[in-house]
């Protein structure tokens, strides 16, 4: 398979290692964002700008046929933009896979497999301590922020805490930038703190993780109780799960399955290297 990269960030760094090591993958090219779309040759793309721009490239790629794999991260708009891409991938026999990250990602196939083993009852995911990259990105596009760094602090029962060390430009306003901060969509819903710093680069470290909970009934028999915990490095573990939802959007194509998804509509075994023998056996 043919996989490229478009947008060099820390995710795209990831993905290249994980495309390297991949023993069904080879890499097809490196893209910046201003790069011309029409020279990429690829089976599958790997949108890796940051998530506000990545439906224009998706859209611009599907519309050639192209497959794309993401990782947008704004949990409330994934089924708008589910539709809007399932259209253009089933017009142009092509697959977008969705939020291809650990949350959401795999952490959604999680919850949904826990709700399958506990159909009633709640589950709670708590993530961090770390740092967060979507809501790191979206500070940093504040305009008066030189450089910034959102870490999240879990307080329980699926409640954060955003902590945003900002740098400042020179002559950027404190206050006015804390206020565009605290608006934005990101950091609107969550209790959120905003601190300016000499260095982010003194503060930043990329690793994050999850606690997931689930207290529920199985049939009709009450405390069921399930626990996944992961820690990780935030970018590595966001890039690779890319790089494997590559291998299943072009099986999908391969089999004639067009549109967008997300990975919860996924076959598991997609996601896997081998054939299907060697991971029923390896694995069932």
């Amino acid at each position: 398979m043919k996989i490229a990269i478009l947008g060099y960030g820390n995710i795209g760094k990831a993905a290249e290692e994980a495309i390297k090591a991949a023993p069904d993958m080879q890499l097809a090219g490196i893209y910046h964002h201003n790069d011309c779309l029409d020279c990429i040759d690829a089976d599958v793309v790997l949108v890796c700008t940051p998530t506000r721009e990545m439906q224009k490239f998706a859209t611009v790629l599907a519309a050639r046929g192209i497959c794309t794999v993401d990782s947008f991260d704004i949990h409330g708009q994934i089924w708008s933009l589910r539709s809007s891409l399932d259209a253009v991938c089933q017009a142009n026999h092509a697959v977008s896979i969705l939020s291809a990250g650990w949350d959401p990602g795999t952490d959604s196939m999680v919850r949904a497999l826990l709700m399958a083993m506990s159909p009633k009852g709640l589950t709670y995911t708590n993530f961090g301590p770390g740092r967060s990259m979507g809501h790191t990105v979206a500070a940093k596009a504040i305009k008066g922020v030189k450089n910034a760094l959102s870490m999240t602090i879990p307080l329980g029962t699926g409640i954060h805490r955003r902590m945003v060390y900002i740098e400042l430009e020179d002559g950027a306003d404190f206050k006015t930038v804390e206020a565009a901060i605290l608006a934005d969509d990101y950091f609107a819903h969550d209790e959120t703190h905003v601190i300016a710093v000499d260095s982010v680069d003194a503060l930043n470290n990329v690793a994050h993780g999850v606690n997931l909970v689930r207290s529920g009934v199985s049939g009709e028999t009450h405390n069921q109780r399930f626990e996944f915990n992961m820690t990780i490095n935030n970018p590595a573990l966001t890039g690779q799960v890319m790089v494997s939802c590559a291998r299943a959007a072009m099986r999908m194509k391969e089999r004639g399955e067009f549109g967008a998804k997300t990975m919860i509509e996924l076959r598991p075994i997609d996601l896997l290297p081998g054939s299907t023998e060697q991971n029923i056996k390896a694995l069932v």
